[in-house]
């Protein structure tokens, strides 16, 4: 019985190193409150789209910048102070998470999440920009 509760243990243990479980950042802010701050003037804040360059080009939050989330961390410890305030997003919430958990374990300091995405900044009346 003991060989069995090892191999079952075991292959937990495999199963979660082959697909670990989706990350589970909780940071977001609300389309509108970065609107407030974007409205106010000099936000020194910095929105990041981590979806696909061609999503980028189609459709994006105004003056969002493209960091596809394979290059996110190179590209974000290339061009961006360490305490600078960055709101991202992405596909979904899953995709928008993972850049975040990346960002913030590469020690970015204040990384939130866009709560809704592309699609709740749309339906808050904030503006995009793009082919659409």
């Amino acid at each position: 019985m003991v060989d069995i509760n090892n191999a079952v243990e075991a292959a937990q243990e495999l199963a979660t190193e082959i697909s670990p479980a989706p990350v589970a950042f909780d940071r977001k802010t609300a389309p509108a409150d970065i609107q407030a701050r974007l409205n106010w003037g000099a936000p020194a804040l910095t929105i990041l789209d981590v979806r696909d360059r061609d999503s980028f080009n189609t459709e994006r939050i105004m003056g969002a910048v493209s960091m596809p989330l394979p290059v996110v961390v190179e590209r974000a410890q290339n061009t961006l102070e360490a305490d600078r305030e960055i709101y991202l997003y992405g596909v979904d919430d899953a995709e928008s998470a993972k850049a975040a958990q990346k960002l913030q374990d590469a020690g970015f300091k204040a990384v939130s999440m866009i709560d809704g995405g592309l699609q709740a900044w749309k339906l808050a009346n904030c503006p995009t920009e793009g082919r659409v």
